[in-house]
């Protein structure tokens, strides 16, 4: 047997136990065929194979973004990013820059504008953007993708100035004069301002809602988005992504990677869950049982359920076990009561699915884990790998809680306060103790429960390299906080056999090791040898997933 591919000459970390470390790899088809010395791999030599020298490069299993909204990052790609801004002056050259050069656009639409943008606590309101632009509807969405602000001339686009129809856990902010303010808050309130953008809302049709698209899309308008999605996933293998996870999935975006491999044009695989809303009866759950039977490949599958338990913390949505420092009385916006939430729990577990739930502060974080008590007790232990996401609050009387319920713990490195996003206004939201202690994945590490981390697309910058030296040189918050930072092996198992024991494909892939997927990622340097903070330079020069070259630098 001679190998379609041999890498060698390489600092490969295989992520398997039996052998950390190899000089070659060598690939046949879609399979990983030898692992080992350059001198052994090198026998598989063949007339036709394509031997890659990695110079003393790290080569590795490839990453697996266990947390990401593929369909609606790839639709923001083109969109004004306001990553950075601040002030009402730098924002108002941005958004004036931006607008000549979308012309026909029904709405001009940003990304990852800060909270704190204006300065100081004030939130934006749409007379501040209309005093930026007011002849042409204009809305920007917040970094954490919870909130959204829109001028006047697109709430009256959008039909929500004077408000409108939201369920449960969702708010369309109104002022004293009747009026929205132009604050939107969670997917059932901005729902209506991304109906204006080119896709319709198509790309965020998991994210607002997991029905059908309606009115269905016309072949022009599928074929946009089936183009929007490759785009998206080509752009996940340039960073060294081979499999990716996408948190707000629905029949038709599965239903276009489907369509997207068929056609010959694999990039990377996803994995998708059904998404659950909080309006809807449990029996939909059978939904999520019908996509897991009708998506089963390797490459496009789905098998799991994503709910949202609260919001997030900025925009005081998150739920707490405590009233909100900043905030008396209010301890947030749950999605679920405990009896609702345990009931789904119940039934979604009988049915044999695996659950992700989104919970961000500590109330949230231990009713999520009650469901899955109260899953385990009324229909017995199985290995159902449980996620919750985030977790960027939790008591630490839950955290012996996690590892004997069997439970995944899904965590972003760039989310900490002070990396990518700003300090405020999550520092504000929590009491000086709660803040010293969050974010806490040396916490969550210590329990022993298998965790893997991800970026939360396009929430936070999708390049592993950012959420790796994230993590790497994270420091307290303040003298006496607790030290969250982790080591290298730590993060990079996160981003490759933690996500592939998180999707229940451990046999499979996140290790480079025979007879596993042929998926793996070749770094532009030794990232052992690599000062934590420069790692964010490093780039993935080559990229294989199925066997496949996906991604040449």
């Amino acid at each position: 047997m001679s190998a379609d591919f041999i890498i060698t000459n390489a600092r490969v970390i295989t992520m398997d136990d039996d052998l950390p470390f190899a000089e070659a790899v060598a690939v046949k088809a879609n399979t990983i065929v030898a692992v080992g010395s350059a001198q052994a791999v090198l026998n598989l030599q063949g007339p036709s194979t394509r031997i890659i020298n990695a110079d003393g490069r790290t080569v590795m299993p490839g990453f697996i973004e266990s947390h990401v909204h593929i369909f609606m990052g790839a639709g923001e790609l083109d969109n004004l990013d306001l990553s950075g801004v601040e002030g009402l002056e730098e924002l108002t050259r941005r958004v004036r820059a931006y607008a000549p050069t979308k012309p026909d656009a029904k709405l001009l639409y940003a990304n990852q504008v800060s909270y704190s943008v204006l300065g100081g606590t004030r939130l934006p309101d749409r007379h501040d953007l209309d005093r930026i632009i007011s002849d042409r509807p204009f809305a920007m969405m917040t970094y954490d993708h919870h909130t959204v602000f829109a001028n006047t001339a697109a709430l009256k686009l959008a039909g929500v100035l004077n408000g409108a129809e939201v369920p449960v856990g969702s708010e369309i902010v109104m002022g004293a004069d009747g009026l929205c303010t132009g604050e939107l808050r969670e997917p059932g309130a901005f729902r209506y301002i991304l109906a204006l953008t080119p896709t319709k809302g198509r790309d965020t049709l998991g994210f607002t809602d997991a029905a059908e698209p309606s009115p269905v899309p016309t072949p022009a308008e599928r074929a946009i988005d089936r183009a929007v999605l490759l785009r998206g996933l080509k752009y996940c293998a340039g960073f060294g992504i081979t499999s990716l996870h996408n948190l707000d999935g629905n029949f038709y975006t599965l239903e276009l990677l489907q369509e997207i491999d068929e056609a010959g044009d694999f990039a990377c695989r996803a994995q998708s869950p059904y998404h659950f809303k909080n309006y809807f009866p449990v029996k939909r759950l059978d939904e999520a049982v019908e996509m897991g039977r009708r998506f089963t490949s390797e490459r496009v599958s789905s098998g799991r359920v994503k709910f949202f338990m609260d919001g997030v913390l900025e925009s005081w949505t998150a739920l707490r076990l405590t009233p909100y420092p900043d905030r008396p009385g209010h301890l947030g916006d749950p999605n679920y009561t405990a009896e609702e939430w345990n009931e789904i729990c119940i039934y979604g577990d009988k049915l044999g699915l695996q659950l992700n739930v989104h919970a961000i502060a500590d109330g949230a974080v231990r009713r999520t884990i009650d469901g899955y008590e109260a899953a385990r007790k009324a229909n017995g232990a199985r290995d159902s790998r449980h996620r919750i996401e985030h977790i960027e609050m939790i008591d630490p009387a839950d955290l012996p809680r996690l590892k004997p319920l069997g439970i995944v713990v899904s965590m972003q490195p760039t989310h900490a306060p002070g990396s990518v996003f700003p300090m405020e206004p999550g520092r504000s939201r929590m009491t000086k103790e709660e803040f010293g202690r969050s974010y806490a994945w040396r916490d969550v590490q210590k329990t022993g429960v298998p965790m893997c981390f991800n970026s939360d697309w396009p929430v936070a910058p999708l390049d592993p390299m950012i959420s790796i030296s994230a993590a790497l040189t994270r420091k307290p918050y303040f003298e006496g906080a607790t030290d969250q930072s982790l080591d290298l092996m730590s993060v990079l198992k996160g981003y490759t056999s933690g996500g592939a024991y998180a999707e229940f494909m451990e046999h499979r892939k996140g290790k480079l090791k025979v007879g596993m997927l042929a998926d793996l990622v070749m770094l532009s340097g030794d990232i052992e040898k690599t000062d934590p903070h420069a790692i964010v330079e490093m780039k993935a020069l080559l990229t294989m997933s199925d066997g496949r070259i996906t991604h040449q630098a």
